[in-house]
């Protein structure tokens, strides 16, 4: 009798890690579905923003169209008309301008 005690206050080890399958399961679905697409992206911006250069056009994050006529290490200098320029911070671009057809 005892020994069917013993038996039953056994803990089971194989119980636990299937408990955390599933966690485990979503978190690598969710690396791949928004943290990694993201991660690159980010990379890409980075990268773009290190090689802009006079006479890119861009996008900034607050919706502006210029033209980049000016680049130091943490501004760009940006035409936005003929005779109106802004300084921006290098982090407030968005993307290249798209290509008009």
């Amino acid at each position: 009798m005892s020994l069917s005690l013993f038996m039953m206050a056994q803990p089971q080890g194989g119980a636990g890690w299937m408990g955390l399958l599933p966690l485990i399961i979503i978190f690598v679905i969710f690396y791949f579905l928004m943290i990694s697409p993201m991660r690159r992206r980010q990379k890409r911006l980075q990268m773009l923003i290190g090689n802009l250069k006079t006479g890119d056009k861009i996008i900034t994050t607050g919706g502006i169209y210029g033209t980049v006529v000016g680049v130091s290490e943490d501004r760009i200098q940006l035409r936005i008309t003929e005779r109106v320029n802004i300084d921006l911070a290098k982090n407030a671009v968005a993307g290249l301008q798209p290509e008009r057809r």
